[in-house]
């Protein structure tokens, strides 16, 4: 391990950071990976409006030494800005962008990217690729402990940012596209000590593993690499799962699989299963449900409801009773859909027979990519709207004639979607109890980077645009407002904090973080 320090550290408070202050986030600071637990990415902030927003300006720039691909989304707190890189977190000065000390696992195995960090108490938490999780003292990034939760040479990666919660620290793993069994994990955020562990393939004899016609359970992926979201009330996790193994080959894994393409409801005291809901049963065109899981209270259809929605991979919009699992309701958000006619009143999916892959390549929409990805959507309660980045592309997709055969460690079918057209971005609003769209903002091009979104009170929507660009947006109208050209691709989502009495606007890109304020 090597830590740097330097001498410009900003004054940092001693309180620690609770769960009931990450309740109230976001405000001045940004304190999980999707803003709060129920993943809205919205921030009470004002100071930029869709009037002022024009006069945005490049306030200091990061370069992160041998980045290619910044995923991350930091965590901001007390001064400090926390950005991870592979196997590495930077804890900056979130006003002027000096580092102030650096902490980087040398003996960590892999080279996965990260998708962020996480805070709670004197702590700031992130994972390296081969699946240790590490702790930090938030001021100083001397090591708390450094935990193995999943074997490097069983062939268990992630990328994943954690989700701090109470008395947890919440982890998963990849491993959709080489068959690692996927699980969830709560480790103790003193000790790392495992507090409990939810396999998401059942083994032999378990609920659900009737569904998979007697595949090994070890060899059926449904990772977790996407971060969960947490109802505090109900102290419940929301954890969406990813596709089966082999991607695109079924024929000895008939049935269901569970819990592959899942959204999960689990005790977050226990880690038990209280409900699930499948979007895609038995995957053969790699659509896992690891979208971000967004909740809210609202009326639907003349009911006070807890609600939990979610954009799809396979180009549906569901809107769930969060405490039951209940369907209620779900409409496609791309034009390009034809993998089904439409859905039961389960929420079961109605499959075209002429869209399942076969050896010779069938054309399926949407695309392996998916409809939607990882990338974070976000939700303002004050326009009703439900902000996301989606792809409009069709694939041929070719599938194995037989199961592949596994090889050493990591198991990767080869196959891959090909792309019929170059695909098209859109950012679109959604009408959060509908899913009609309300509005779109045509991407440029080339239609090869994605990033993902943050909503503001102060009435702007930011992204990234696949030219490079960060985009301010009116929340209400999709008025295109400002962009600033980054010259890298943007994978990451977009924050937005205070530092100094100024609002900040915050972006990380292949291989530099840039963040933007009002020119003054």
């Amino acid at each position: 391990m090597k830590i740097a320090l330097l001498l410009a550290i900003p004054a940092i408070s001693t309180a620690q950071v609770t769960p009931a202050a990450i309740e109230k986030s976001p405000n001045s600071g940004w304190l999980t990976y999707n803003g709060d637990y129920a993943s809205t990415r919205h921030s009470s902030l004002t100071q930029i409006t869709p009037a002022n927003a024009r006069n945005l300006v490049a306030k200091w720039v990061f370069h992160v030494e041998g980045a290619k691909k910044l995923e991350a989304s930091p965590i901001v707190h007390d001064g400090l800005m926390y950005v991870s890189n592979t196997n590495e977190i930077y804890a900056l000065d979130a006003r002027f962008g000096r580092q102030v000390w650096r902490y980087r696992a040398e003996q960590a195995k892999g080279t996965r990217v990260n998708r962020g960090s996480a805070i709670l108490g004197d702590n700031v938490y992130f994972v390296t690729a081969d699946c240790h999780l590490i702790a930090l003292n938030r001021t100083t990034g001397n090591l708390v402990f450094d935990v193995e939760y999943a074997k490097f040479k069983d062939g268990y990666t992630t990328s994943i940012a954690p989700l701090a919660i109470r008395n947890g620290i919440l982890v998963g793993v990849a491993g959709g596209g080489s068959g690692q069994r996927g699980f969830v994990a709560s480790l103790d955020p003193v000790s790392g000590k495992e507090n409990w562990r939810f396999w998401t393939v059942p083994a032999k004899g378990e609920p659900g593993s009737d569904t998979w016609g007697g595949f090994p359970a070890e060899m059926g992926g449904a990772p977790t690499w996407t971060t969960g979201s947490y109802d505090p009330e109900l102290n419940l996790v929301y954890w969406p799962t990813g596709n089966p193994w082999p991607d695109f080959y079924g024929g000895r894994r008939p049935g269901d699989n569970l819990y592959s393409d899942c959204i999960l409801a689990l005790d977050a005291a226990t880690g038990k299963l209280k409900w699930h809901f499948q979007t895609t049963p038995h995957d053969v065109w790699d659509w896992d449900a690891n979208e971000p899981i967004v909740l809210m209270n609202a009326t639907f259809r003349g009911r006070a409801r807890k609600l939990l929605v979610q954009a799809n991979r396979n180009g549906f919009y569901y809107i769930l009773d969060r405490v039951t699992g209940e369907f209620l309701h779900a409409k496609p958000f791309v034009a390009k859909l034809d993998w089904t006619s439409g859905l039961d009143d389960k929420g079961r999916p109605k499959v075209n027979p002429d869209k399942i892959p076969t050896p010779a390549g069938t054309k399926v929409c949407p695309s392996v990519r998916g409809a939607s990805n990882w990338m974070s959507p976000s939700y303002n309660p004050a326009t009703g709207l439900f902000y996301v980045v989606t792809l409009e592309q069709c694939d041929i997709i070719v599938a194995s004639a037989k199961e592949p055969v596994p090889a050493s460690g990591f198991r990767g079918t080869g196959n891959e979607g090909i792309p019929t057209e170059p695909g098209k971005f859109y950012l679109r609003a959604l009408d959060v109890l509908s899913g009609d769209k309300k509005w779109e903002y045509p991407m440029p091009g080339p239609g090869i980077m994605w990033a993902g979104t943050v909503s503001t009170a102060g009435g702007v929507v930011f992204t990234g645009d696949d030219d490079g660009n960060l985009v301010a947006l009116d929340a209400r109208s999709g008025k295109d407002l400002w962009h600033f050209p980054t010259g890298h691709s943007l994978f990451a989502s977009p924050v937005t904090y205070m530092a100094g009495g100024k609002q900040y606007v915050t972006i990380a890109t292949e291989s530099d973080v840039f963040t933007f304020g009002l020119f003054e």
